[in-house]
């Protein structure tokens, strides 16, 4: 593909542009005085851990879709299987499932440590008893939308439809709606649509997690309530795809556990020595059932959590309790969209 020279001074080409869907981008932040929150007991850090339970969820003709899944598994460079299945693709996902997924809830659990669970409704809709351990012991299901699969090609209209098909399903399968959102693989109408059909529903959404550009919670201002006398805000709870074990299946990822392990530590002791500096931050840690519920990889794990437990003034905490925490010192003020 040849190479396109940029324009100087070019306009915004953003087909979106002036529509409830055209989120502002923010550059600067809080700036170098970072933000003056404070977690409970004093703590130094909030830990946020992340289970994403995708299994049974993910592509393949027993869901209707024309080909297999090739993401996030042992052979990852492997193109999918178009019109038939991916039996062994599928077998790796069901380790997840099967097995991984209790590994490491009774790690978390021995450890009286809370987790947020990425929950895609089709997965727990498959098993029932991954649904029931989640609502246990304060952990906290947040939606990581109906099937794990990348919304981009979607009309918004259908992704609109998926999204009440997820509401839905959490509510059946938990007890409740969640009030917190993550996709992973979102399209541009994905924020919009989620703050809508949570109004549609009357039922808060506490925080969207799809962002990656900060170490503490954001406000935006949601387009759709431009000039009105209420303007809506979204509350943004960064999520991580550095301190994440997808990156053992990413050609530029981990080399071994070992190496993850360290990454975690790393970004762990710099941000718990800001919080010691009066700049509170957040860590956020992505797991995957199938992948760090491995025996080789859980070890990294386990590794990590014990340190967390060993330091002082450590917040272990779920996405919803930070958030709700942030808003109770920072509640949402109208800016460039009021």
């Amino acid at each position: 593909m040849p190479y396109t020279v940029p324009k100087l001074d070019a306009e915004n080409a953003d087909p979106l542009r002036g529509t409830k869907y055209d989120f502002p981008r923010d550059h600067v932040g809080y700036g170098r005085k970072s933000l003056k929150l404070t977690w409970p007991n004093n703590a130094k850090i909030a830990v946020s851990f992340v289970i994403n339970y995708e299994e049974g969820a993910e592509r393949t003709l027993l869901n209707g879709d024309s080909q297999s899944e090739n993401r996030l598994w042992e052979q990852a460079d492997i193109p999918p299987r178009t019109g038939e299945r991916a039996v062994n693709v599928e077998s790796d996902y069901d380790y997840g499932s099967r097995v991984g997924v209790w590994r490491m809830l009774d790690l978390f659990e021995e450890h009286n440590m809370p987790i947020t669970w990425y929950a895609v409704g089709q997965a727990f809709e498959k098993n029932p008893e991954v649904a029931e351990a989640s609502t246990q012991n304060g952990h906290e299901v947040a939606s990581h939308a109906y099937r794990w699969v990348d919304y981009h090609g979607m009309t918004p209209e259908q992704e609109k439809e998926f999204i009440h098909r997820q509401m839905a399903s959490l509510k059946q399968t938990t007890g409740s709606y969640p009030v917190g959102w993550y996709y992973g693989r979102l399209s541009p109408h994905s924020r919009a649509l989620v703050y809508e059909v949570f109004q549609e529903l009357n039922t808060p959404l506490l925080y969207e997690a799809d962002t990656y550009a900060d170490d503490v919670p954001y406000w935006i201002d949601v387009p759709a309530g431009k000039g009105s006398q209420s303007p809506g805000g979204m509350l943004m709870v960064p999520y991580t795809y550095d301190c994440n074990d997808l990156k053992y299946c990413s050609p530029h990822g981990w080399g071994g556990p070992s190496d993850f392990t360290q990454h975690l530590k790393n970004a762990f002791d710099v941000l718990y020595r800001e919080g010691d500096r009066g700049k509170p931050k957040m860590m956020t840690i992505g797991l995957h059932c199938r992948v760090s519920g491995k025996p080789g990889r859980f070890k990294a794990l386990q590794d990590f959590v014990e340190y967390v437990a060993s330091k002082p003034f450590v917040w272990v905490a779920t996405r919803r309790d930070i958030a709700t925490r942030f808003r109770e010192q920072f509640p949402y003020k109208p800016g460039s969209l009021a």
